[in-house]
């Protein structure tokens, strides 16, 4: 899904659920300098709709980010929305990198949900088999080449020229690990509609999961719970939180059935990640990005569920900017974090 070889000159473009942001780096090393950010909210049906009207509408946000940003070049790399993509650790025997393009090809009818003639496949080798001695492990990532393509179109005919395609959970990973995180961390980017969920190890992830429920599940259980409108359950939502002591706890108790529901897939993920790598690999701390780092007291409930360390993933931590802009960009790190994953990459 890559054009990258020899370009230099781009910015990472995430079409989000609720925005569009845009971020351009310089420089190579581990550290980068920021040169531009923007982004423009955008309606949540936009993003998701095949309508004319809509794409032409979401095409308007997406020129006047550029147009806000002054973003001067056109090359750029495109986040791919989890829910598309397709993306697992398989283990496969110990080949050369020809003969094994050629046996994930042969297997990846079997290995993928859609027709390789109608998908865009890509692989990486990522290390050895935890499970197979003389196998190595290989993450495997594809999307349906109708959504591919519909992107593409939409994005040349502004003339952008796509450079590569990458699923934004492997964005938002690059952007929130350190460059030299060997031990296990789990990243949970909780979106308006769904959570990504992805477990790095020694720089690669290991698992990745869309699990369908997001902040917009949390705000509906309010509202429905409570008998309010959507717009005093955001506000109740992201005011109080899962606090206990606040209304008398009454937004816990009404939120607390759809929390709990992302927090047993969350159980079910690290059980997974244990019983492949076994027990003596411990996940050493979780980074919450998104609306869940924003909702309060739940990244205290996360902690406190699974015995875990939780820090507040920091989007620009690889990133170096003026002293000044300090308080502007931190205010925005929790909605940055594939954009700006997206211009770090390097091939």
């Amino acid at each position: 899904m890559s054009l990258l070889s020899g370009v230099s000159d781009f910015f990472g473009l995430d079409i989000g659920t609720t925005a569009v942001r845009a971020v351009q780096l310089s420089g190579s090393g581990p550290v980068k300098n920021l040169v531009k950010y923007a982004y423009t909210p955008i309606d949540v049906k936009l993003a998701q709709s095949e309508s004319a009207t809509d794409k032409q509408k979401l095409l308007m946000a997406i020129q006047e980010l550029l147009a806000q940003a002054k973003i001067s070049t056109k090359n750029v790399v495109v986040g791919l929305p989890s829910q598309r993509v397709f993306t697992a650790v398989v283990d496969f025997d110990r080949l050369a990198p020809g003969e094994l393009a050629k046996a994930i090809k042969y297997q990846a009818d079997s290995l993928i949900p859609t027709p390789l003639a109608e998908s865009t496949m890509d692989w990486a080798q990522i290390g050895d088999s935890p499970v197979e001695p003389n196998k190595a492990e290989v993450l495997i990532s594809s999307v349906g080449n109708d959504f591919v393509v519909s992107r593409l179109d939409m994005l040349e005919s502004i003339g952008l020229n796509v450079i590569a395609f990458e699923p934004d959970s492997l964005a938002v990973s690059r952007a929130l690990s350190a460059p030299d995180a060997m031990q296990p961390q789990l990243i949970l980017d909780v979106s308006h509609s769904s959570t990504d969920l992805i477990i790095t190890m020694n720089g690669a992830p290991r698992l990745t999961r869309s699990i369908p429920t997001g902040s917009e599940a949390i705000i509906k259980s309010a509202m429905q719970n409570l008998s309010i409108d959507q717009k005093q359950a955001e506000q109740f939502v992201m005011k109080f939180g899962l606090s206990k002591d606040k209304l008398e706890g009454q937004i816990y108790h009404a939120v607390i059935g759809t929390v709990d529901l992302l927090a047993s897939e969350i159980d079910k993920s690290i059980k997974f990640f244990q019983k492949r790598y076994g027990d003596t690999v411990k996940i050493e701390r979780v980074i919450i990005t998104g609306a869940g780092s924003l909702l309060p007291e739940f990244p205290l409930y996360i902690a406190n569920k699974f015995g875990i360390s939780v820090e507040i993933g920091n989007a620009w931590r690889n990133v170096s900017f003026s002293q000044d802009r300090q308080n502007e960009l931190m205010a925005l790190t929790s909605h940055f974090g594939v954009a700006v994953g997206l211009a770090e990459r390097v091939e």
